[in-house]
């Protein structure tokens, strides 16, 4: 598209009062956007049969668009744009109700995203959560599929990461301008996931992180996947509105089993008694979608005994588990000294065979 036709759809994406069927019915009636745009506010009313009060909204903000600073704001941002009538637009998004009638993203967006997998959660997820959706990330990424998520804390981030970490594509989509960054904190991700895949958002330059743009951005999660997981998600958690969505948009869901008397396990156990496929592994994602690649996961079970480990060193990982253990648990189950037991754990990180996590607690990798 053109810079003279685009420049009329961002204009019409900044209007808050004009969402995606809204401006679907403004281009069917008067062909492009930029007729729309030209056409009397009368005729817009009708067509749109809008309220004297939102009429009124829209076409104050209207009045005090600069139609050309959105195009320069693309080039200031070096962000780009797909509209729904571009070849690479998802092909997936497209089939949902109500697509967004753009896309700004940075990075790439390629065909093969098709075969996508959105991986949502809690932001206050527990080490399990964020351990289960790092590793299902990076299994499912390892055999090419591309992880979506919305780079929120938690869960979302650690999909992203579990993604980059065997260097496969993830898509993170945001519920703000792509000039916001949120949490902030995870700048430095998005950079990371732009290498690698995408940054986008439907919403226009300077809208911020509000709360009712998430249920938005969730759509969109959803439905540019084949399928969602929930990994861990409370009994009024946004992760469930994913997926809702999916269900609405005939995608599958997927819901991982957590600890029963674990808050964050009673939105997936209710998901799974509703139906949800349960996820033991990544491989019930893979036969539930019917989907075949030829690429196996990276990583086997580790064997200690290709390690030269001494009596005392087996002692001490054969305490270590999945579960984060404490130093101290450490020093008492092995009956060793404190001193003794700091460097078995740094010769055990050193071979790569325990990791060490906050609150000097430890597991096995």
């Amino acid at each position: 598209m053109n810079e003279q036709q685009l420049k009329y759809w961002l204009a019409w994406n900044k209007m808050s009062d004009i969402g995606p069927k809204r401006f679907y019915q403004l281009i069917k009636h008067f062909g492009t956007a930029e007729n729309a745009w030209k056409a009397k506010s009368e005729e817009i009313s009708k067509v749109l049969n809008l309220s004297p009060k939102i009429s009124s909204r829209i076409f104050e903000k209207k009045s005090n668009i600069n139609l050309n600073r959105e195009l320069d704001l693309l080039d200031r941002y070096k962000t780009k744009v797909l509209t729904i009538e571009d070849d690479l637009y998802p092909e997936n998004l497209k089939e949902i109700h109500d697509p967004p009638p753009l896309l700004y993203f940075k990075g790439n967006i390629i065909k093969d995203d098709k075969n996508s997998i959105s991986i949502v959660g809690s932001r206050k997820a527990t080490y399990y959560g964020k351990m289960v959706a790092e590793n299902l990330s990076k299994d499912l990424a390892s055999v090419g599929l591309t992880i979506i998520s919305g780079m929120a804390r938690g869960i979302d981030t650690a999909a992203h990461r579990g993604a980059l970490s065997v260097k496969g594509r993830t898509i993170a989509v945001l519920g703000c301008g792509i000039d916001h960054i949120y949490p902030p904190e995870n700048r430095r991700l998005a950079r990371e996931i732009e290498e690698s895949g995408a940054v986008i958002t439907e919403f226009s330059f300077s809208t911020l992180p509000e709360r009712q743009n998430f249920p938005r951005r969730n759509r969109i999660i959803s439905g540019l996947s084949r399928g969602t997981v929930v990994v861990e998600a409370a009994e009024k958690s946004g992760a469930l509105i994913t997926a809702d969505f999916a269900l609405e948009q005939g995608r599958e869901v997927f819901a991982v089993p957590g600890n029963i008397t674990s808050a964050l396990s009673k939105g997936t156990h209710n998901l799974i008694k509703q139906g949800a496929k349960l996820v033991n592994n990544f491989q019930d994602i893979l036969e539930e979608l019917s989907i075949i690649l030829n690429q196996k996961p990276e990583g086997e079970k580790i064997n200690i005994n290709q390690y030269s480990l001494s009596e005392e060193e087996k002692t001490v990982y054969k305490i270590i588990n999945n579960e984060p253990v404490q130093i101290d648990e450490i020093i008492e189950a092995s009956k060793l000294s404190a001193s003794k037991v700091s460097e078995i754990l740094l010769n055990l990180e050193l071979k790569d065979l325990i990791k060490e996590i906050e609150g000097k607690k430890f597991i096995k990798l």
